[in-house]
Formats: structure tokens, sequence, C-alpha cells
């Protein structure tokens, strides 16, 4: 398997992508939120999880996102939001502990607010 690495030296999104699946909610927005969390240096791979639904009501709605705290090897959750509907990405880090999860995890949320 190659890599694919752009001009600037980093991973291109869609190579950070992976899992049993590649279905993300939100559409357009979600994609648009993943490609650029996956841009970050410290970031390996997404691994999109099960889709859930919270109850009945209208599947539109404002998409939200927030990085959850880090496990013990610095690995994060991308919670994902769009209506009635949830899902949890994997977030796999190159950094190895619980701390340097955490600093990671401040600055893609900050990336986050930003958008």
């Amino acid at each position: 398997m190659t890599d694919t690495i752009n001009s600037k030296g980093v991973h291109k999104p869609e190579c950070k992508l992976g899992g049993s699946h590649t279905t993300i909610i939100g559409g357009r927005a979600g994609k648009k939120i993943v490609s650029m969390l996956s841009q970050h240096p410290s970031v390996k791979k997404v691994i999109p999880s099960v889709i859930a639904v919270k109850g009945k009501g209208n599947s539109g709605g404002k998409l939200t996102a927030k990085i959850q705290r880090p496990d013990d090897r610095g690995n994060l959750r991308l919670l994902l939001s769009h209506g009635t509907s949830f899902q949890e990405l994997r977030i796999v880090t190159n950094v190895g502990s619980f701390e340097e999860g955490e600093d990671i995890m401040k600055e893609l949320n900050s990336l986050l607010s930003d958008i």
C-alpha cells in the first residue's frame, strides 16, 4: 500500500479515514469537519463508528461536533450530532499519553470553534 502525501508532507485526509465503513453523518458539513481534523499532524487515523438515533423527530437540524477526553494512550473521540442522529468517531493519534492527548483535544476543539 502506498501513502498519499501532499506537498506539505501531510497525509491526505482520505488516507486517514478507515474502519469497516466510511459513512459520516451531516453530509458535506460532517465530511468537512472530519477532513479538517484529519489534517492535524498528530492525527493518524479517523475511524467512524455506528450511527445511532436518539428518538423520533426531524432528521435535519444543526450539526455539532465536539472532541471528547482522551484515553490513556492519547487517542480521542469525536462526537457528531445532527438532528436526532449521533455518531462517535475514534481519532487515533501519534502521541502516547493522556496529557499529550489533552493538548491535542484542546487544539482540535479550538479548530472546531472556528467553524
